[in-house]
């Protein structure tokens, strides 16, 4: 593992930020640290930084444990969630403060700079301060300036909340590229799934202090391990009272259930084709324009869920009395997970719509 964190302990005052954390990135991944805020994701970056110190536990990067060296001697780049630009310094001497501070040459470092310049795509801005750029365009610099020293590893701060939606998700694609193309180690914090599991090789999510899960973003969205991680992806609703839905003897007095919209399927009464000895009887309580979609909340059996609608389908309204198909449930044993499918549907590959 290029990166190694081991049995890290971190409270401020009575606040446990990390609570026996351990975990390995390896080489030339893009990981991402995933959870609420308050989590300790960006505690734990900021310790591997080195901006911040554990008070137990040993960080290693590339095999050399780091506890006690400075964080101007570990060989990291960081781009903050404010980008950090001086305001003062051009888009120029913003990229090359950190070559100016290692005093490397003039002409390497006008090389180099340029060099970063063209990769990040802001030819001709090398002039412009700023005050003169859109958020974009500074977190381009931020990103250029944290890669002049060339570091070993990469430290990404929430590298997007401050971006509007729409250059958020063109930079996504732009980061996973660089990333890809300078094969260099990184890590950035995020509290966006939709961002994780587009940008990550690996996503780690963290829950008061602790790590609830590591792999693979769709092995993460898939296959959550815990009751949090299951509720956290995919925008789903957590009943703590087990489950009251046809089709789902096999859940029946297990204390927690989590339904996701892609588990749901609503149609106008009366109009539902197939597999009514699984359906339920519902009535549409709110209605939300989600852009692409609508997200229904349904109420069956006492118990609101979410769904989610294509824009092409017959509107429903709130109040309207819909038959509610539900294809599978998530139930929790304890911490243990378990994916129940629905008994009286006899077509399993029927579930996806």
């Amino acid at each position: 593992m290029y990166v190694e964190l081991k049995n890290i302990d971190k409270a401020f005052n009575k606040f446990q930020a990390s609570d026996n954390i351990s975990f390995g990135i390896e080489k030339g991944k893009l990981v991402g640290l995933l959870g609420p805020s308050g989590s300790g994701k960006t505690t734990i970056l900021r310790m591997i930084a080195g901006l911040e110190t554990p008070d137990a536990g040993d960080i290693f990067i590339d095999g050399k444990r780091v506890n006690n060296i400075a964080a101007s001697k570990r060989g990291i780049g960081f781009v903050f969630q404010n980008y950090a630009l001086f305001r003062y310094m051009t888009v120029y001497d913003n990229v090359a403060f950190g070559l100016k501070v290692q005093k490397v040459p003039k002409s390497e470092i006008k090389e180099r700079v340029l060099e970063l310049i063209r990769l990040v795509g802001l030819e001709g801005m090398e002039k412009r301060y700023p005050h003169q750029l859109s958020g974009g365009q500074k977190q381009r610099v931020a990103f250029a300036r944290a890669l002049a020293p060339n570091p070993h590893l990469l430290l990404l701060d929430e590298p997007f909340a401050a971006i509007d939606a729409k250059v958020r998700v063109e930079l996504r694609g732009w980061l996973r590229e660089m990333i890809n193309k300078l094969k260099i180690t990184s890590v950035f914090v995020t509290h966006d799934q939709d961002e994780a599991i587009e940008v990550a090789d690996e996503i780690i999510v963290t829950n008061k202090g602790k790590v609830e899960q590591i792999g693979s973003p769709p092995d993460i969205y898939k296959n959550p391990v815990t009751p949090f991680v299951a509720q956290f992806m995919g925008h789903s609703a957590l009943l703590e009272s087990g489950v009251r839905f046809r089709g789902f003897k096999k859940a029946a007095g297990l204390s927690r259930t989590v339904i996701r919209p892609e588990f749901v399927k609503v149609v106008k009464k009366g109009n539902l084709q197939e597999h009514m000895s699984a359906s339920e009887e519902g009535r549409i309580e709110n209605v939300a324009f989600r852009g692409d979609s609508l997200e229904l909340k349904v109420n069956v059996n006492g118990v609101v869920i979410t769904a989610n609608r294509s824009l092409e389908k017959e509107e429903l309204q709130v109040g309207e009395v819909v038959d509610v198909l539900i294809y599978r449930i998530y139930t929790f044993d304890g911490n243990t997970a378990r994916l129940i499918q629905n008994e009286n549907m006899k077509d399993d590959n029927s579930i996806f719509i």
